[in-house]
């Protein structure tokens, strides 16, 4: 008999999640936490049954240590507390550059952890159907070093909290950047298939997610990753999403989806080159949750990658509105307080255009997709009993 599961879905959120700031001049944005949450506040997100804000928890350094290595972990809680100690850099941190040293991160990275783990445990008890944990999502950060904005790698420690209830796990990432710390971690295991659409490691950070990644010993099949060219817009990138998603999860046949939602694959993201609009987004979204009810499992999302502000807060808000169920107005409501309404630039929460991209870019993209869906099955789709 299939699973009844409940029909609630909640948002893991508090306003210390977004009060850090990495660096004056970083991209990566904690405030878009809060834009998020207030517009969907002034959306009524959070009103009737069908939802249900929760807040977040502090990870214990024995969930942290599932993934992270005790050296590290020590390492974060020093460099955060202004103790000096000599080079951070053999763990990914500095003064400049992606990952800089700044007071409270080893708390703050507790709690944005503490967040996804939160989300996981209101599924498994059966308290909502799916749980969107913005602050989440973290997912480059590696053993023993931070990486990419990424000090603790919540995808990949909430995951072992639910292998350590025996579930059998999906992972789908959705950010323009390879989820290279998530395969890290399960890349010799099949009890998790990891999934990753993403512009292609020839051109972005982390520099890797190539087709033949496929995984290692019992793993070998199980990573799953589908690189696109820059500047691939909604219809290529859902055409590819629909070749392999929705086989992968329906051959695996999980116990519960775990999704990371990034939107820094938005047409103008100041640091990734992918051409998608609110509208691919959202349709990509739909298709996640689509999965959900049709493998009758639960459904925890995560956030990431999104520095444009405003794509960030609309399409987070969207995509919450998809989780419970809500249709969500044209207009930026009135009533959205006045730093929110600047940051977003707009009054609508969707698009009207796309990109203008010229023909010849919109055909070397689709060229590009079409010679990695073959590639990804010819190479993965065996391993799953499926047909290239």
């Amino acid at each position: 008999m299939p699973m009844q599961l409940p029909t609630t879905a909640a948002y893991v959120y508090a306003d210390p999640l977004s009060r850090h700031v990495l660096r004056q001049d970083h991209p990566m944005r904690p405030v878009r936490l809060r834009y998020t949450f207030e517009l969907l506040q002034v959306l009524g997100a959070f009103d009737g049954a069908q939802s249900q804000l929760v807040p977040p928890r502090i990870a214990t350094e024995a969930e942290l240590l599932a993934f992270h290595t005790p050296d590290y972990v020590a390492a974060v809680r020093s460099l955060s507390g202004g103790l000096s100690m000599p080079s951070p850099g053999r763990y990914g941190f500095g003064h400049t550059g992606d990952n800089p040293i700044y007071p409270g991160m080893y708390e703050a990275a507790l709690l944005s952890t503490g967040a996804s783990l939160a989300g996981a445990e209101l599924l498994v008890t059966g308290k909502a159907a799916v749980a969107f944990s913005p602050a989440g999502g973290l997912h480059h950060a590696m053993p023993s070093n931070a990486s990419g904005f990424c000090i603790f790698n919540d995808p990949v420690v909430a995951i072992y909290a639910l292998l350590a209830r025996g579930m059998k796990v999906a992972y789908v990432d959705i950010d323009a950047h390879h989820g290279d710390g998530v395969q890290c971690a399960f890349y010799d295991t099949d009890a998790v298939l990891t999934v990753s659409l993403h512009e292609s490691g020839r051109y972005l950070f982390p520099g890797t997610g190539f087709v033949e990644e496929m995984g290692s010993g019992k793993g070998v099949g199980y990573s799953v990753n589908v690189p696109l060219a820059p500047y691939t817009g909604d219809d290529v990138y859902l055409w590819a999403f629909e070749e392999v998603v929705p086989p992968v999860l329906g051959a695996f046949k999980p116990d519960i989806l775990v999704t990371q939602l990034g939107i820094d694959t938005y047409y103008n993201d100041p640091i990734t080159h992918l051409a998608l609009t609110s509208r691919g987004y959202s349709r990509a979204v739909e298709l996640l949750a689509q999965q959900a009810r049709t493998l009758n499992i639960p459904w925890l999302a995560l956030g990431g990658g999104g520095y444009n502000l405003s794509a960030v807060a609309r399409c987070w808000a969207l995509a919450y509105g998809i989780m419970s169920g809500r249709q969500w107005p044209e207009s930026v409501p009135q009533e959205t307080p006045v730093e929110v309404v600047t940051a977003l630039g707009k009054t609508t929460l969707r698009d009207k255009d796309a990109p203008a991209l010229p023909a010849q870019v919109q055909e070397a993209t689709r060229r590009f997709a079409e010679e990695t869906i073959k590639e990804v099955k010819a190479r993965v789709f065996p391993f799953h009993g499926l047909r290239a």
